[in-house]
């Protein structure tokens, strides 16, 4: 590992004790438990199928679109976990004891990131009121995975921008067709 590789380890090591260390109130694992399970993935399909249904307009677009962007960013993800395989500071620190089980053994990207960072991106497009409460439940989301003991802030901030780029490559693609 070089120095500047090293270095960077440090800070988000450094960042992760910082977050998970506000994590200490006794309501904080319970609330961040709840958020995080916003963003497990079925509540997405949820939606896109209630817009669908309820949104004459653009809704049946909503939610082929967020289908298709959602194929392209899953594989990736599933691709990138295998490739770097990085351990989960629950796995490699002593002193962090994970407030829930992790669905797969890796940490970088953070799929619960990328999965809120995709819908947050596409309700937005769709529909630009909802920009700023989209984001900031995937923000929040991002973050209860670091507050539960199984990512690094790295993983949130890779998973941001894996769900943003995935979004933006299936809009350019869905407008090429």
């Amino acid at each position: 590992m070089s120095a500047l590789q090293q270095r960077l380890a440090a800070i988000d090591i450094a960042l992760y004790y910082l977050c998970f260390g506000t994590c200490r109130l006794p309501v904080m694992p319970r609330i961040s438990r709840l958020v995080s399970k916003l963003g497990d993935g079925g509540l997405y399909l949820m939606i896109g199928l209630l817009v669908a249904w309820l949104e004459p307009d653009r809704g049946d677009q909503f939610l082929l679109t967020g289908l298709f962007v959602f194929a392209i960013e899953l594989p990736v993800y599933c691709y990138l976990k295998q490739l770097i395989k990085r351990d989960r500071p629950c796995d490699r620190f002593d002193d962090v004891i994970p407030q829930i089980v992790p669905s797969d053994q890796f940490s970088l990207p953070s799929g619960h990131a990328a999965a809120a960072f995709v819908f947050a991106t596409l309700l937005s497009v769709y529909y630009p009121f909802l920009m700023i409460p989209a984001y900031t439940v995937a923000v929040l989301i991002a973050l209860s995975r670091v507050f539960l003991g199984v990512h690094y802030p790295t993983d949130i901030m890779a998973g941001a921008v894996l769900g943003l780029l995935s979004t933006v490559i299936g809009l350019n693609l869905i407008e090429l067709l």
